[in-house]
């Protein structure tokens, strides 16, 4: 059987639809044209007619009857003067068209006196930078023309400038480092203080554009974030570097924020993070956010060196493993999770090789959070311990394939005390809180677009995934839900996404110790036991086990001093 072809309205029903769209926008500028006298008079009267609306409400109640009275008598004058309605109704037009005009400013066409002078100094500024004496026609000399220049600039309500686009000659050496950020140190001084810039270099057409970045949202509280399982949200950046938005509730509205989204599992190529910052900065904040997110489908293990209780929330809730603040406990925590990590990665190892999918228990993904490690490193070293950072080579090392993250937060100037696995396989690096250029370079690998500036909220910084872009971050309000300084709001969205709490299993629960550490143990006698009459095997009953001083099989008790 033949096959038909489809009609043109489906085969092409794209086309027919951009044309008709472009079709009906034309007619309606060319109706708008047309209709604009129409357009004005409406709104004209439209105007005259909520000032005569304003007019009687504001006369006093004893007032209005004379104001009713005047009126009546206008209209009868008009309306017995020869001509007189057609008088009225083309004067009621002439003052609708007036009222209805358009009342915007006209743009001015360049820039006003003060703006004039903020673009000379900014250019003779520039000078030093962008001038040579071999130039023959140079673009930039001193009492030479800015407009030249600057083709494109706009200036905020305060008289500073928001936007500029700077021309620069070509044998300006932009493709190095220090030179672009002495241009960048220079424009942002001098445009003004206290803003974040972002600067976009254009190699190829010689041109630099300036831009003032708004400042990012401070008040997006904790919340369920809609993301798969192995994505984890670290804050919320700017739209201009990331494609995708999550919907949020924020400022009791939904609104749709760029994310930063960190990735973790077995084809991440970041699977560890180091979040490094002032103390105050909010990396605490950070771990709890991370936490909170990682229970919904996996495990944690949380190391606290500050030992000022900022995970206490999460103690004993579902999926929370441990919370250490001790160096003993830490200890232990972190010896178990390289021994779980190398059993994991040897359970996979025999399902790959037998054929069979990995067990679900090594699957379940098991994060380690450490806040400030290195606090237990001097602990360590005092008591003569083994580091506990040392603990964590195994789970950096083997993480990734064995679903165990590690993220490490510490203080920006105790990066030297961190160990080099910690260092080398934490590819995920984030800032917070003030730093300068060299610091944010040194951690993060590469420079940030915009300038940094000396006052931050907490949790604001900077992020990089790896080799991607650095990006600028406010991480969610995720504060201790059991401090009194922190508002009820926040309050209430920590605790409503904390997991419940673990109930043991069938009710039991572990009984106290009663005896005392110093309390002796018992000891059996020492005295020899008299020698007694050999007895038929009839007579030994069986349940007393037989003392001896040779070992003797498994199914017969022994009795040791060792508990």
């Amino acid at each position: 059987m033949a096959r038909r072809p489809l009609p043109r309205i489906l085969s092409n029903g794209s086309a027919q639809l951009a044309r008709s769209r472009e079709l009906a926008r034309t007619a309606a500028d060319s109706a708008t044209d047309v209709l604009h006298p129409l357009i004005t008079i409406a709104r004209g009267l439209r105007r005259l007619a909520a000032a005569g609306r304003r007019r009687w409400t504001e006369t006093p109640k004893e007032r209005r009857g004379a104001l009713l009275f005047l009126a009546a008598s206008v209209i009868l004058i008009v309306a017995l003067v020869p001509y007189g309605p057609l008088l009225a109704a083309i004067t009621l037009m002439a003052a609708a068209a007036w009222q209805g005009r358009d009342r915007s400013p006209a743009a001015s066409d360049g820039p006003d006196e003060s703006q004039t002078q903020r673009l000379k100094s900014l250019y003779e500024a520039l000078v030093p930078y962008f001038s040579a004496a071999e130039d023959p026609e140079p673009l930039y000399s001193h009492g030479g023309a800015w407009d030249k220049a600057f083709p494109t600039y706009a200036f905020d309500g305060g008289g500073r400038i928001s936007q500029l686009v700077v021309r620069y000659p070509a044998y300006f050496t932009d493709g190095e480092a220090e030179a672009r950020a002495r241009i960048e140190h220079l424009l942002a001084a001098k445009s003004g203080r206290g803003r974040e810039y972002h600067f976009t270099w254009d190699e190829e057409g010689n041109q630099l554009t300036v831009g003032v970045l708004l400042p990012l949202p401070v008040d997006i509280a904790a919340q369920r974030f809609v993301t798969t399982p192995g994505e984890t949200v670290l804050g919320f950046t700017d739209p201009t570097r990331v494609q995708r938005t999550l919907p949020l509730t924020h400022g009791g509205r939904q609104r749709d924020v760029p994310p930063v989204v960190w990735r973790t599992g077995l084809r991440s190529t970041e699977p560890h993070l180091l979040a490094l910052g002032q103390p105050g900065s909010g990396t605490s904040t950070l771990l709890r956010s991370i936490a909170l997110q990682a229970l919904l489908h996996g495990d944690v293990v949380i190391v606290d060196g500050g030992g000022t209780g900022e995970y206490a929330c999460l103690t004993g809730r579902d999926g929370v493993l441990a919370v250490e603040a001790g160096l003993a406990g830490v200890t232990a925590s972190l010896e178990w999770a390289a021994t779980e990590t190398e059993r994991r990665l040897i359970a996979a190892n025999r399902a790959h090789q037998a054929g069979h999918p990995p067990p679900d228990d090594t699957k379940r993904p098991l994060w380690i959070l450490l806040d400030r490690p290195t606090a237990f490193t001097h602990l360590a070293a005092t008591d003569g311990r083994k580091d506990p950072q040392s603990l964590l080579q195994v789970p950096l090392r083997h993480g990734r394939p064995a679903n165990v993250t590690v993220v490490v937060a510490d203080q920006l100037d105790s990066i030297d005390a961190l160990i080099d696995p910690v260092r080398q396989h934490t590819r995920a690096r984030v800032v917070l809180g003030p730093a300068t250029a060299e610091q944010l370079e040194a951690v993060l690998g590469a420079p940030p677009h915009t300038t940094p500036i000396d006052e931050l909220p907490p949790g604001r910084g900077y992020a990089r995934l790896g080799t991607g872009p650095v990006h600028r971050l406010q991480v969610p309000a995720t504060p201790n839900p059991y401090d009194d300084a922190t508002p009820d709001a926040l309050c209430e969205a920590v605790l409503s996404l904390l997991p419940p709490r673990t109930t043991p299993a069938d009710g039991e629960t572990i009984p106290e110790q009663d005896q005392s550490e110093d309390a002796p143990e018992p000891v059996p006698a020492a005295e020899e036991p008299e020698p007694e009459a050999p007895q038929t095997p009839e007579a030994t009953p069986a349940a007393v086990p037989v003392l001896t001083e040779e070992p003797l099989p498994n199914p017969v008790p022994v009795l040791t001093k060792e508990t």
